[in-house]
């Protein structure tokens, strides 16, 4: 899947896996040793996500049901656990510096590019 920061006209993820189930949501990126540019895991249906047991820090950004980005921690390091956000549809997990460089900001619309999805 690719996820594009419409407002800004920038590409936020061009391999984006899709955790949608209760196990690969509870897997998320354990097990990996880094996360590549350009890639990213969009977790559905989760309101908050932990760095336990990970290797390496992450940007992570919220989004509502209308792709609207509502709130942003970039560089998340491991063994933390993010705040509950109510109205989050998707969670977004991507390498850190990925925030910063498309200049997403909050209330910045997103786009998700995939067939399947």
């Amino acid at each position: 899947m690719i996820i594009e920061n419409k407002t800004k006209g920038t590409t936020l993820t061009n391999k984006c896996r899709v955790a949608n189930t209760f196990f690969s949501r509870l897997k998320g990126l354990l097990g990996s040793s880094s996360l590549e540019s350009g890639h990213g895991l969009l977790l559905v249906n989760d309101k908050s996500v932990h760095t336990f047991f990970m290797q390496f820090a992450i940007d992570i950004i919220y989004i509502d049901s209308e792709l609207n980005v509502i709130k942003l921690y970039p560089n998340m390091v491991p063994s933390r656990m993010s705040r509950y956000v109510s109205k989050t549809a998707y969670i977004l997990e991507v390498p850190v510096g990925t925030i910063g460089h498309t200049q997403t900001m909050v209330g910045d619309q997103l786009i998700f590019i995939d067939e399947n999805f």
